[in-house]
């Protein structure tokens, strides 16, 4: 898919207590609300974890990442359904073959809550 200003990507996805688990062991972020469920059984996702939703427009588009800005705005637990949207702000060629791309970025639950919001930028390799 080719790329242009104003284009908005948009998916969703829906983290498991699995998930969490996962990323507890790989990121060592094993604070007590990842671990041990609240009284309706679900666990807090990890921030970084999180902010994987909108680095998946940079993994299909080949970026390398150069910078990125994420600001948490309420947790997200299990069994939420993340819906994220990427604006893309800047596509420009660049002299050596290079394409720089800014976007922009939110996140919201299934009740409609923005969760996460920032930006990134980089190049297309």
């Amino acid at each position: 898919m080719a790329l242009k200003v104003g284009d908005i990507i948009t998916f969703e996805r829906t983290f498991t207590v699995k998930d969490v688990e996962l990323f507890t062991n790989i990121s060592w972020d094993q604070r007590i609300h990842h671990i041990t469920p609240d009284e309706q059984g679900r666990l807090v996702v990890q921030g970084l974890l999180t902010a994987t939703l909108p680095t998946k427009v940079g993994g299909e588009h080949n970026v390398l990442a150069r910078t990125m800005n994420f600001e948490f705005l309420r947790p997200v637990f299990t069994s939420d359904t993340i819906i994220c949207e990427v604006k893309i702000e800047k596509y420009d060629k660049k002299e050596n073959n290079r394409t720089a791309i800014v976007t922009t970025f939110f996140c919201k639950n299934q009740h409609e809550k923005e969760v996460l919001k920032g930006n990134f930028s980089g190049i297309i390799l």
